[in-house]
């Protein structure tokens, strides 16, 4: 599709492990029943002579010695990795993000209306706690921009993240995230020009306009640039239609 610039619209005055090795049975034993998952230096561990003289003294059995290091090992690292899930999850904010185009192809941005007049964004925010991010999204379209006219075209494969700046994470979240998780939505305005009205009740954006999608990186804050490219990179098929 085709994408001209129109005027701009103003409102008046978000695995840690160790090697793992997996090891069988020793040779000396009857069977070759292969052993779960063990950390690669504790195998090493066993190997050496001096443990090995200690366990043939103390009459320790290494199948069953290396059994048990395999269960305590499988348990770690499942509870590493549900921590770092944990950490991650309470890092960033979950939310929602949508790329509005109109019939010509071009894309809505917003500027900011806290950040000054070279911060210009596509519509985003959070989601409620239960709540489902398409209906999100388009709840944030009506708070947004005052119009959730539109057709859902194309959902994001996964949750993109991107970190936010100490200092503004700091003055937007208290310190409670580093950035935001967003589900991204591709979304087509079927109303007119006049329906959209960044004036709402609670205002993000102090103008709007359509721009050709290339534009979007070099218009974002420089934190949301890689983001917005992942965003322009994923959906590449769905604007070429």
């Amino acid at each position: 599709m085709a994408a001209t610039p129109s005027k701009e619209n103003t409102l008046p005055t978000k695995t840690c492990a160790d090697e793992t090795a997996s090891v069988t049975t020793p040779a000396n034993h009857d069977t070759q029943t292969p052993i779960a998952v063990v950390p690669t230096n504790l195998v090493h561990l066993l190997e050496e002579p001096e443990v090995k003289l200690i366990m043939r003294a103390d009459r320790v059995d290494e199948r069953e010695l290396l059994t048990m290091l395999s269960r305590i090992s499988s348990k770690y690292l499942k509870n590493a990795a549900h921590s770092e899930d944990s950490e991650q999850g309470k890092q960033y904010r979950p939310g929602v993000g949508i790329v509005l185009i109109n019939r010509r192809g071009e894309v809505f941005v917003g500027q900011r209306i806290d950040q000054g007049p070279n911060s210009w964004q596509l519509p985003q925010g959070g989601i409620a706690r239960g709540e489902d991010p398409r209906r999100a999204a388009l709840r944030e379209l009506m708070e947004e921009i005052g119009s959730d006219n539109v057709e859902v075209v194309a959902e994001s494969r996964d949750w993109l993240t991107y970190d936010v700046p100490s200092e503004p994470a700091q003055n937007a979240w208290r310190g409670r995230w580093r950035g935001q998780r967003q589900k991204w939505f591709v979304m087509l305005f079927k109303g007119q020009d006049s329906d959209l009205d960044v004036a709402t009740e609670h205002p993000e954006f102090s103008a709007w306009r359509w721009v050709p999608r290339r534009e979007l990186p070099k218009l974002a804050v420089p934190f949301k640039r890689d983001l917005y490219q992942k965003i322009l990179t994923e959906f590449e098929t769905v604007f070429s239609e």
